[in-house]
């Protein structure tokens, strides 16, 4: 990116091209769709996964760019205003590249009308709540714009734009001439004159009988051929050519001084319009969603982004933001900390009783976070993360080859060629395919892969025999230098789910209890319905 193009998403001291990938974490469309981000932020012209950073100020710069949209309606209905117009000019553009003479020149009006379009809704919105402006993104793009809609080209290029098009839409129809030899045959032709009038057609015996087509000149008294009917393609393309090749000619000289001013202003001015459309879609779309999440009454925070190194998830009242949109309720909200504790946890409980909505809803936390947005929680200090891995149940058919166990492994496998220390290893339900034995021996070797890796997690498990090795995985990797893994629990209060994630081992026997309570199948409540029985 160069520094004289506006961004709302880049800061003027970034100079990385987002197409180059660098300062870029390797968030894959698979995880997004893990997470359901992207179909909570459906993009059309790009792609989510290309809009994450690793950036601290371009958090930050974005935080503020969100701020505007989010304080000011107005901004948003501009943008989703703005956007079809360049999507146009984007396709002039194509079209021009491809065209005949005459097209281009029309396309090349066209595209000015376009811009002079959207710079005057651009003003015409920006203008009346410029003072309310806090961002740098969004007071460049107003400085830009007014420096540009107040110009004296801007204005002399209004001018000309209204005298040329009407000189073109004026045109409504082209006399042809054609010399005929001794034998009324046709020797040569070309085109008399450009009209602003369409020729009429009438009967051709009244045409002849009248006799007068001196003072009768916009009136056909035959026509040449049966234009476009009954004709093949050739010839309608060739008669098409031959008119074109005529009107080429009459609007030659326009044509090159109009390309000139195509080529020496609008070209250069209507491009940042273009490279900002992929950038205004994904606001518009992220927009949409943080003002969804405000209607559930739920929290939102800007984090404070901490440094890489420091590798700092201090999070409160976090929730998850797609359960919260699809039952549009307040939602039950956790607090959630890595520190040298636990750099990573085994999370176990009962079955629905919220393992998998936190496990989401701790990637999620990232993922908003980098690309800018604020987070569903009340307070939210954190370091970025240089990637986001999850290993989530998946879909029969991709266990065909391999088989389901054989499937989960290769995945895993996938995902330690490329973590780092930095990164953050999400598993749900991973290594349900076996029994529990296998299970954990397999779970146990996991894990103290990740301890000595070093990266953040969490694993949410069935398996509660799991979270009983943790002490004996914990003294081998610590010796090795590894980080510690601890253990949080999906809790139940009184045989029902409270959904509240707590940090203690946990105890899968009184999970077992308590369920077979709610749903009378204890062994006191099994005897006592049995004796009603007798």
């Amino acid at each position: 990116m160069q520094k004289k193009d506006i961004s709302l998403i880049y800061p003027n001291s970034i100079s990385y091209d987002i197409d180059n990938g660098q300062g870029v974490p390797n968030i894959s469309e698979e995880v997004l769709s893990s997470l359901e981000l992207n179909y909570a932020i459906d993009l059309k012209g790009s792609r989510l996964c290309d809009f994450f950073t690793m950036d601290k100020d371009v958090i930050e710069y974005r935080q503020g760019i969100f701020a505007d949209m989010l304080e000011n309606e107005a901004l948003t209905e501009l943008l989703t205003k703005l956007t079809p117009i360049v999507n146009d000019i984007s396709e002039i553009r194509r079209l021009s590249t491809e065209s005949t003479n005459t097209d281009s020149y029309l396309y090349s009006i066209t595209e000015i009308e376009l811009y002079i379009s959207a710079m005057e809704l651009l003003n015409s919105g920006l203008e009346p709540i410029k003072d309310k402006l806090k961002s740098d993104g969004f007071k460049r793009l107003a400085e830009r714009v007014f420096e540009l809609t107040n110009s004296e080209y801007y204005k002399d290029l209004n001018v000309r734009l209204k005298e040329l098009t009407s000189r073109v839409r004026e045109v409504k129809s082209v006399t042809i001439g054609v010399n005929l030899d001794a034998r009324l045959r046709p020797d040569s032709a070309g085109v008399l004159s450009v009209n602003n009038e369409y020729f009429k057609s009438g009967q051709l015996l009244q045409k002849i009988l009248r006799l007068d087509f001196r003072n009768d000149e916009y009136t056909c008294i035959a026509s040449l051929v049966p234009f476009k009917k009954n004709q093949a393609e050739n010839q309608q393309i060739a008669l098409t050519n031959a008119f074109n090749s005529a009107l080429n000619d009459v609007f030659k000289s326009s044509m090159r001084s109009w390309k000139r001013v195509v080529g020496e202003y609008i070209l250069e001015n209507a491009d940042f319009l273009i490279k900002l459309c992929p950038e205004i879609e994904f606001l518009v779309k992220a927009t949409e969603l943080i003002n969804t999440l405000k209607t559930t009454n739920n929290a939102l925070c800007y984090p404070e982004i901490c440094p890489k190194e420091d590798k700092t998830f201090e999070v409160k009242g976090m929730y998850n933001p797609i359960v919260a949109i699809k039952i549009n309720e307040k939602m039950v909200t956790n607090d959630l900390s890595f520190d040298q504790d636990g750099m990573f946890y085994v999370l176990s409980g009962p079955n629905r009783g919220g393992k998998s909505v936190i496990t989401c809803a701790t990637g999620l936390i990232f993922a908003l976070t980098q690309l800018g947005l604020p987070v569903p929680a009340t307070s939210a200090k954190l370091s970025v993360v240089d990637g986001i891995f999850t290993h989530f149940p998946s879909s029969a058919e991709d266990t065909i080859d391999k088989g389901r166990l054989g499937e989960e492994c290769a995945r895993l496998d996938e995902i330690f060629e490329q973590v780092s220390e930095y990164s953050l290893i999400l598993l749900d339900e991973s290594l349900s395919s076996t029994g529990a034995y296998e299970a954990s021996y397999i779970a146990s070797e996991v894990l103290s892969g990740i301890s000595l890796i070093k990266c953040r997690g969490i694993f949410s498990t069935h398996l509660h025999e799991l979270s009983m090795m943790i002490d004996d995985i914990n003294k081998k990797c610590q010796e090795a230098g590894g980080e510690r893994i601890d253990t949080l629990v999906a809790g139940i209060q009184n045989g029902a789910r409270s959904f509240i994630i707590e940090r203690k081992k946990p105890d899968g026997k009184s999970y077992a209890r308590d369920i077979a309570d709610k749903y009378g199948i204890s062994l006191e409540k099994i005897l006592e319905k049995n004796k009603k029985n007798r």
